[in-house]
């Protein structure tokens, strides 16, 4: 196949097969490559938020240490070619048509996660990068990107509930899951987590012989200022980046240079026209993902807005996410709410959400957005939430940017 179209099919052909936890397909797919995942030092990062934004700081650091770096996140926000991204750019459409079919044509057993994955370690080896920043996709484990030898650093972000079904339902249970890609001789940095997590993830690493090292602080220079970006606001994150970038050996004034340039499409990211019409578009989608955004909403990190009157929320979810448990946590932020499917199947009905908390009702993102801006005017604040995949679909249509189609793995 020589067109992204072909080849995104074939690969989304592979999505019925869901999520199949367990590493010996993989184990055998890389092996038959060659095992391009021995090539490259490693960064691994796990979590249940923060995990994405980890990943940005680290690499941007990296970058600006003079590195060649390879970074592998999901899921994509706008085109599945963000997903595996070196040099700080996704790769070239081309190269995701060679790789994937490359994958597909000698791994047929793979489900889509692990042929992207698989995808992701040939692009690094090939492209000889000089640290690869890994992403898991679900738990830790079992994940596909757990095929990895041990990681020169394994962060672990937050643990909070998501994803129950599949990595249990205490903190501990997950904390454990997430614990999973300690290896032998990694320095493991935690960020600030419940005390059963960091208990089951201080076990662990006391029992393969891993490091943990204290979370620093998350100014590389103390007292320097920064031109900090905004998704530095949430949470420990900055700090976990910070903390793993000290073990990479980065010097702080290279540290702060890379902090200031890195980017993070659709987390805490505000877009707008000539200083009007501001749009925040935020990938929270569980409740401890609204717990920091409704901290990043307060009207003294806003700015102009003097009441909620001017924000409208705009929301849409999974019916595998907390949705109610998200609301409650934004309701009191926004003085306006228009509520709309995101563009992928499992999304809530929109209707269901009005009738669990007041708001008006849209049949597409971008009539939601219209709706949104119209109610608080150009002065207002429109936030996005509750979906990667609404955030994904409003950013493109607000910046005119090309979408592939959406996928929840």
């Amino acid at each position: 196949m020589t067109d992204l179209k072909s080849t995104l099919e074939r690969l989304y052909r592979l999505i019925p097969l869901g999520k199949k936890l367990g590493l010996e397909r993989m184990q055998a797919a890389c092996a038959a490559f060659g095992n391009p995942e021995r090539a490259y030092p490693i960064v691994h990062v796990a979590g249940t938020n923060g995990k994405g934004t980890v990943c940005a700081f680290v690499s941007s650091i990296a970058r600006a240490s003079g590195q060649n770096v390879g970074v592998y996140t999901s899921p994509h926000l706008m085109r599945f070619a963000e997903r595996i991204n070196i040099g700080g750019q996704p790769i070239a459409d081309e190269l995701v048509i060679d790789l994937l079919n490359r994958v597909m044509d000698r791994a047929p057993d793979l489900t889509f996660f692990e042929v992207s994955t698989l995808a992701a370690f040939l692009a690094f080896q090939e492209a000889k990068v000089d640290l690869a920043v890994l992403e898991v996709g679900l738990g830790g484990r079992l994940d596909a990107t757990n095929v990895v030898p041990p990681p020169r650093v394994v962060a672990i972000t937050r643990i909070a509930y998501d994803h129950m079904a599949d990595l249990g339902d205490t903190i501990a249970l997950i904390a454990a899951e997430k614990a999973g890609i300690i290896k032998p001789g990694s320095k493991v940095v935690l960020g600030k987590l419940h005390p059963d997590a960091r208990a089951v993830i201080e076990a662990k690493a006391a029992e393969v012989g891993a490091t943990i090292v204290e979370l620093g602080s998350p100014e590389p220079i103390a007292g320097a200022p920064l031109a900090y970006p905004r998704v530095a606001l949430v949470g420990s994150n900055l700090a976990v980046a910070v903390t793993v970038a000290r073990e990479l050996g980065i010097p702080p004034e290279v540290m702060a240079q890379g902090i200031e340039q890195t980017t993070w499409p659709g987390r805490n990211e505000l877009l707008h026209r000539s200083g009007q019409e501001l749009t925040l578009l935020d990938c929270a989608h569980n409740p401890d993902g609204a717990v920091a955004l409704s901290h990043a909403l307060d009207p003294s990190v806003l700015g102009d807005i003097e009441s909620r009157k001017e924000i409208a929320l705009v929301f849409g979810a999974l019916n595998t996410k907390n949705w109610r448990a998200m609301l409650r946590r934004l309701e009191q932020v926004a003085g306006h709410r228009v509520f709309v499917a995101p563009p992928i199947h499992r999304g809530v009905d929109p209707h269901e959400i009005a009738q669990f908390c007041p708001g008006e009702v849209a049949n597409s993102v971008g009539e939601a957005l219209a709706r949104a801006r119209a109610l608080v005017g150009p002065r207002g604040v429109v936030v996005v939430t509750g979906s990667t995949f609404l955030v994904g679909a409003a950013r493109a249509l607000l910046l005119n940017l090309p979408t592939d189609p959406p996928v929840a793995l």
